[in-house]
């Protein structure tokens, strides 16, 4: 019990550093554009989206970690709970690591496909395929991939809008914008935070039971998340964006377009739409790619040949090696704690 114990209490270590990676990481992807078009200082902003994103990881639900600390392990597993948890400690290392690797090259790519990725890689190389709800990990990734096509998609004509709308107007409709910008921040993080925050809540949820039950039986969603286990998870994930991720922010904020009020309005309402609407279903998104893939769909409404394209193609690249890289390094960490902890 007491080597059991340990494990979890390292899991959940892991599982809040992690969120505070993943809020470190992509506080670029919330703030970029309200700072980079000059509507709030960086402080204002980065203060506006912690505080937004607390609000929304605590009160907006919890179905994400709902699907990701149930619905794509199939359950029971077999071998003691201490297998368990080393291959979802490894999985979360796997993803700790690949945040910083990408913050420090300076390259926004997904926590969520790094998550995935890394719990898939360690359950593979613990348990073997079967041990995986592969229809349902099909459909997650089919959300993720379509999610960025459909933020460019929206984001274009309603940039096209905004843009023929702001041609009619004076200077009162540009501070219209920035009003209306700040609000758009607001909404698209507090739908951050409850798709992010859900991640690493429903691992903890899943330790704990694994834990308490000694992986014998299937749990039920009835008030399934503890409250400290919800608050510090929302605590986390804030204190990450709060402490801001520069080299992302550059990279978004200038680096894919020169944004303005009104690009930042388009894009970040169209961002706000997609996670809740993800949230809602219960399916993780990577805010990083879905706010890019926006901010693209804005630049190239407005004036496509000043879209920084190949920083784009450099996006999509990170974000292509992602999953399998961060699976690979998840199975390497499972089998290597395997031979320390098991």
């Amino acid at each position: 019990m007491a080597h059991s114990f340990l494990i979890l209490l390292m899991v959940i270590l892991f599982v809040f550093l992690f969120s505070f990676t993943n809020g470190f990481h992509d506080s670029s992807s919330q703030v970029a554009a309200v700072i980079t078009a000059r509507t709030l200082s960086p402080e204002s902003a980065l203060v506006l989206a912690s505080l937004s994103t607390f609000l929304g990881a605590y009160f907006l639900g919890t179905r994400v970690a709902w699907t990701l600390g149930r619905e794509i392990f199939s359950f029971p597993l077999g071998g003691s709970p201490e297998k368990v948890l080393t291959a979802l400690m490894s999985g979360i290392a796997s993803a700790i690591l690949w945040n910083f690797l990408t913050w420090r090259w300076g390259l926004p790519s997904s926590s969520s496909h790094a998550l995935v990725g890394g719990l898939v890689g360690a359950f593979l190389a613990a348990y073997g395929i079967y041990s995986l709800e592969w229809e349902k990990i099909k459909t997650i990734f089919l959300v993720m991939f379509l999610s960025p096509l459909v933020g460019f998609g929206v984001t274009y004509p309603f940039t096209k809008l905004t843009f023929y709308i702001g041609q009619q107007g004076s200077l009162r409709l540009n501070q219209f914008f920035k009003v209306a910008q700040i609000l758009s921040l607001v909404a698209q993080s507090l739908c951050y935070g409850s798709n992010d925050a859900q991640k690493g809540m429903g691992i903890i949820a899943l330790a704990l039971f694994v834990f308490l039950s000694g992986n014998k039986s299937n749990f039920s969603p009835e008030n399934w998340i503890p409250q400290w286990v919800l608050f510090l998870s929302s605590f986390t994930l804030a204190l990450g964006i709060l402490m801001g991720g520069w080299r992302l922010i550059r990279t978004l904020g200038r680096g894919l377009y020169p944004v303005k009020a009104m690009h930042g309005f388009a894009s970040q309402t169209t961002s706000a739409a997609l996670l809740y609407c993800a949230s809602l279903f219960g399916y993780p998104l990577s805010s990083t790619q879905v706010v890019s893939a926006s901010i693209l769909g804005a630049g190239a409404a407005f004036r496509p040949k000043s879209v920084r394209w190949t920083v784009a193609g450099d996006l999509t690249l990170a974000w292509a090696v992602t999953i399998p890289v961060c699976a690979g390094v998840a199975a390497l960490a499972f089998k290597l704690l395997e031979l320390i902890v098991l």
